[in-house]
């Protein structure tokens, strides 16, 4: 441990440095001997001149406001802190370092856009190179460039390209938020004659979003702005700004879509420079993003490529990811490459896509296609297609006339770079390996927003991520990340209170009220991401603002849940009884709900497998999901009256208290019998029961009884889907039950985690049988939802969860939920307090633990007999003898 501060950080992301706003928050790890201190002192220089030092008070260093006067644009900044003692002082952290951005007010430059004529259609249209010329004075000291756009972009200087974040600026709801990028840019301007140009093309603004590859709508003009400041020896500064004096012409790059993908013509003599357009589009104030930025995070060489036929290979890199891949060898000038990705081979060994082509019911289907093409000069280039993203694990090579050398073939790991807060590890390898198809499976859907897969949809599903969130803090520090995707789910919120669907909403739900999908707007365990997803950030953070700053979209969201309870009601209870019954009012029942979603599929005789959306549309859409629509406004209403709490807003979390109750009163009138036994009788629905408190304590044991025969009914295999899956371990675990949560977790047969490794799964799929028996493949394979269930092995196989009511790790247990099939397990959690470390090993019939506490954290090792020891910072070890039921 360290005997000064640690790990100092603002609450801001950036790319080669961090970037911020006037007032950061500052954050760090407290020193070893942190109990004894008296407060922290910081110290802080601007632009290289001191400010006053401060001291804070004892406890405080997470989220610490900004103690000094608002910073403005472009200032350097360096900071530090140490402990303060009673009568001593403690050792200085190592300084931090950071800089302002170009804020708002101070943005000179005008928004250019490239001239359009001829529009191919959304899909087919090129890449177009803004450019402008100027001159540079001997004695530069600095150079930044700060840049953004309404699309995709890359900026080039001299032709060496500012920083590493790919897909800049990132996927926004482009009406209400926009950030800029900052980029240090000294080593590429010379003395004399420089060039900026910037590619631009439709990104997430204008290209296809969603399945049905329908166009974003957030405007029908790119546009691009920019302002280079020149810093020089002699203090005096030059400001090159986009305006109209700057030139447009077509690159290379003649088609470039997110989805679809890209294509680079290096024959292409650049277009004829034309004037660009000013101030043709509208865009929101420019800001600057808290996520770390989307990079290349990993390179790749292909695991094989084998020849098909000729001018045909097919490569596996041995993982499904979200990237692109590279080639160095194009072949002679005029050579086409034809590159498809997909993830999945069929029986032949080519690639298949066909289980990723979207279907509505009556209609014909949407053929998937990811595809990048390239037309080699002949000058030796290597062909990255940036402006594109694709999921997946293979990649067809199609190449007439010339050979196709493996060494150039290179995959590009690509998404938001993430810093790992969480590892685990344990005896069986089966379980690692769940581990890392998980963890895989959420990194390939973390590009910049929290995707629902990398392929046919790649939408920011709200249910997605408030199923998966409490799994991401245990593996990454997902803060930033989660409060800039928030910031879109705030900014689509519909005018009634609903909650979109998913964010950035390029359809705009919330401009087209009359659209069919609007009727699916509103949906609970999705909707209510608005309120669970800040909780946990909260929990696991201890970020109070990030509630401040939903708190009115919180409410909103559920007070609309609570108006529809209200006002409409199923048609089975209309049938019952044409007047409400008392208990009625709270039951959220009326409107439309996703429901658990994606449950193992039921087979016909014949072994087909029958989707019930796609068998019988209506039978689904109007099938009663009250139960589900009920739990969820109850862990949303007792949610808020957390948060009031949290808030100080004592009246407020009084009331959300008293209506938690009476939902909860409502959903077990409705849903619950007197035995403890569920109206489904789903295993879903016992597990949403007992893992939201909704059984009462004398019924969980029965209604946990019930679960198992359920489990045991079929076959000892899961019957959970999307809402219900992460809880399901967990739930059988504190019920008593562990015994059946690791037969669930080490079933081999579908469904089951394990048959997904068995059929040679490397991202957790979307269907339990995402590949069949048949080696055909169904839905998308890369859909991390269900790779929740490795929370289990850091809560309870490793055994360390926080304890309840703490925030931000300040207090944790260790209860190992040991299991003859492991002798082991190790974790770690690098928590705002510090670095835990966990590990226990099973000796014959003794057990040893041995915990890492780190500074100002209690923590309380809890044994399988029940009992239990306290630790203190510091390394806590002791050896216990396990009882014949451990």
């Amino acid at each position: 441990m360290s005997n000064a501060p640690y790990d100092l950080r603002i609450d801001s992301g950036g790319d080669q440095f961090a970037v911020s706003g006037p007032a950061p928050r500052l954050s760090w790890k407290p020193p070893s001997d942190a109990g004894h201190a008296a407060g922290h002192e910081l110290e802080c220089t601007v632009d290289g001149e001191p400010q006053p030092a401060v001291t804070t008070a004892p406890g405080t260093h997470r989220f610490l406001p900004w103690p000094w006067t608002a910073l403005r644009s472009g200032r350097r900044v360096a900071w530090r802190v140490r402990a303060r003692g009673t009568e001593s002082r403690g050792l200085w952290s190592e300084w931090d370092t950071f800089e302002v951005g170009l804020l708002d007010d101070d943005w000179q430059a005008r928004w250019i856009s490239p001239p359009e004529s001829g529009d191919p259609g959304y899909g087919r249209r090129p890449a177009h190179t803004l450019t402008t010329r100027f001159a540079v004075r001997p004695g530069v000291r600095s150079a930044r460039l700060y840049a953004t756009a309404l699309g995709v972009y890359e900026a080039y200087v001299n032709g060496e390209r500012a920083g590493t974040a790919e897909l800049s600026p990132g996927s926004t709801s482009y009406d209400r938020t926009l950030y800029a990028q900052a980029s240090d840019v000294t080593a590429a301007v010379e003395e004399g004659g420089n060039l900026i140009e910037i590619v631009l093309s439709d990104g997430w603004y204008r290209g296809q979003v969603g399945a049905f590859r329908r166009p974003a709508e957030w405007g029908t003009v790119l546009g691009a702005r920019a302002e280079l400041h020149i810093a020089y020896e002699d203090g005096t500064r030059q400001i090159v700004r986009t305006d109209e004096t700057w030139t447009s012409a077509r690159s290379a790059i003649t088609r470039a879509d997110l989805m679809d993908g890209q294509t680079t013509d290096f024959r292409s003599e650049p277009g004829a420079e034309r004037p660009v357009l000013v101030d043709q589009v509208e865009a929101p104030a420019i800001d600057w993003s808290p996520a770390p930025p989307v990079r290349v995070v990993d390179s790749r060489p292909p695991r094989s490529v084998e020849q098909l036929e000729d001018g045909v290979w097919v490569a596996d890199f041995g993982q499904n990811a979200s990237g692109w891949i590279t080639l160095d060898d194009l072949g002679p000038a005029g050579t086409r490459t034809v590159v498809d990705y997909g993830e999945h081979v069929g029986s032949d060994g080519d690639l298949t896509t066909a289980h990723l082509d979207s279907v509505r019911p009556g209609e014909d289907p949407i053929a998937f296609v990811q595809r990048d093409e390239a037309v080699s000069a002949g000058r030796g280039e290597t062909f990255e297609p940036r402006h594109t993203v694709h999921g997946f694990r293979y990649a067809r090579i199609r190449r007439d006339g010339a050979p196709l050398d493996p060494t150039s073939i290179t995959m590009r790991v690509v998404h938001t770079d993430l810093r790992r807060t969480g590892t685990f590890a344990c005896s069986d390898r089966d379980l690692n390996r769940l581990h890392e198809i998980a963890d895989w499976s959420f990194r390939g859907n973390a590009v910049d927003v929290p995707t629902d897969c990398p392929t046919r949809e790649r939408l920011a599903w709200t249910g997605d991520y408030q199923v998966f969130a409490p799994t991401a803090t245990r593996l990454y520090d997902v803060l930033g990340f989660s409060r800039k995707w928030l910031r879109s789910v705030r900014d689509d919120q519909l005018p009634d209170g609903r909650i979109a669907n998913f964010s950035p909403d390029g359809r705009r739900i919330k401009h087209h009220l009359d659209d069919q999908f609007a009727l699916m707007t509103g949906s609970a365990g999705w909707g209510d991401a608005i309120v669970a997803v800040p909780w946990e950030l909260y929990r696991c953070y201890g970020d109070r603002q990030v509630l401040a700053e939903h708190w009115e979209s919180m409410v909103r969201w559920v007070e609309w849940a609570l108006r529809t309870a209200r006002t409409a009601r199923h048609p089975s209870r209309i049938e019952r009884s044409a007047e409400p019954l008392p208990h009625e009012r709270y039951l959220w029942d009326g409107s439309f709900h996703w429901g658990e979603w994606t449950e193992p599929k039921e087979k016909a005789t014949d072994g087909t497998r029958i989707d019930p959306v796609q068998t019988n549309p209506i039978a689904w859409f109007m099938a009663d999901k009250g139960e589900v629509g009920t739990a969820f406004l109850y862990r949303s209403t007792s949610t808020l009256a957390d948060v009031a709490g949290v808030l100080g807003r004592t009246e407020d979390a009084t009331r959300w208290a008293e209506t938690a109750e009476r939902v909860g009163d409502a959903w077990r009138t409705e849903f619950l019998t007197p035995d403890g036994r569920t109206r489904g009788d789903t295993q879903a629905a016992y597990v949403r029961a007992l893992s939201l408190g909704l059984v009462p304590d004398e019924l969980r044991a029965p209604a946990a009884a019930r679960l198992v025969e359920l489990i045991r009914a079929a076959g000892t295999h899961l019957g959970t889907g999307f809402l219900s899956t992460g809880e399901l371990l967990p739930v059988l675990a504190d019920t008593g039950h562990a015994d059946i949560a690791y037969e669930l977790l080490l079933r081999r047969s579908a469904p089951s985690w394990l048959y997904m490794l068995d059929r040679g799964a490397t991202t957790i799929w979307e269907d339990w049988e995402g590949v069949d028996e048949n080696g055909d493949a169904h839905d998308s394979l890369n859909h991390y939802s269900k790779g929740a269930v490795i929370r289990f092995l850091h809560t309870h196989a490793l055994g360390l969860r926080q304890t309840p009511g703490s925030v931000a790790w300040e207090s944790f247990e260790v209860a190992p939920v040991p299991h003859p099939s492991l002798r082991w397990a190790r974790g770690t959690h690098d928590s705002p307090q510090g670095t835990i470390a966990v590990e226990w090993r099973t000796t014959g019939d003794e057990l040893t633990i041995t915990v890492d506490v780190p500074p100002a954290t209690t923590a309380r090792v809890v044994f399988p007999d029940g009992t239990t020891e306290t630790a203190t910072a510091g390394t806590f070890r002791t050896t216990r003898r396990m009882g014949n039921g451990s």
